[in-house]
């Protein structure tokens, strides 16, 4: 049977945000945003360990406890200067453990509100999927395209759109294989997509959020303690 396991690309400097320091690192109920999301792909069963993918010079990591999080978590210091770089470098560790047809999720270090059912919805859907796919929400606003001054110049018809959100889950030989001939893409279901497959699209809340600007972290720590609570 393929084994799960997880990957956390963590060496932006959330510039967006604006803050001092990287926005995984920010107080989030008292922990570092970063630990949040660790915490719930570390809690879940089928997962048996977890990468962050550190910049090689990063400064905060060593300066928390993470020993709460269990024998599951474990830091690599392999970031790259993008996202899929990150990513490819972090397959690569794992590669150590991970066969060719295990499961890889890859998850947002700002993206802390995962919770169990919707980790044990995705793991369960995909299980048996030939390419794999990721957590998303269709999309319920309108959309508006610009134009160079800033007015619009179209509206986007929304049937069908979809936000991709994640974990976003493969096998780890198909994933390696798809950064590494796609290191421009925003997600990892962008290099399976340019490879000729396509993902599957798996109904996800948009409590999910992902944290960028400062707004979306207060949104967050509600719905963490709203989570808490349940």
């Amino acid at each position: 049977m393929p084994r799960y396991f997880a990957i956390i690309p963590a060496a932006g400097t959330g510039a967006r945000f604006g803050a001092s320091r990287p926005k995984q690192y920010l107080d989030l109920n008292g922990r570092p945003l970063i630990y949040h999301t660790l915490a719930a792909l570390a809690a879940c069963p089928l997962i048996e360990r977890v990468w962050v993918v550190l910049a090689p010079d990063d400064p905060c990591w060593a300066q928390y406890d993470w020993s709460g999080l269990g024998p599951k978590v474990d830091s690599v210091r392999c970031g790259g200067a993008t996202r899929a770089e990150s990513v490819l470098n972090g397959l690569q560790a794992a590669a150590m453990v991970a066969a060719e047809d295990d499961w890889v999720l890859v998850h947002d270090a700002a993206r802390p509100c995962l919770t169990p059912a919707l980790l044990t919805t995705l793991c369960q859907e995909l299980a048996d999927d030939p390419v794999g796919g990721l957590l998303a929400v269709p999309v319920a606003d309108t959309l508006k395209r610009a134009n160079a001054e800033q007015r619009v110049a179209a509206t986007e018809p929304r049937a069908s759109l979809w936000q991709a959100q994640t974990p976003q889950m493969f096998r780890h030989g198909l994933l390696t294989r798809a950064l590494a001939a796609q290191r421009d893409v925003t997600d990892e279901a962008g290099a399976i997509e340019a490879a000729g497959l396509q993902p599957k699209l798996v109904a996800s809340s948009t409590s999910n959020l992902k944290v960028t600007y400062p707004a979306d972290l207060a949104l967050a720590a509600l719905i963490l303690r709203e989570q808490a609570n349940s």
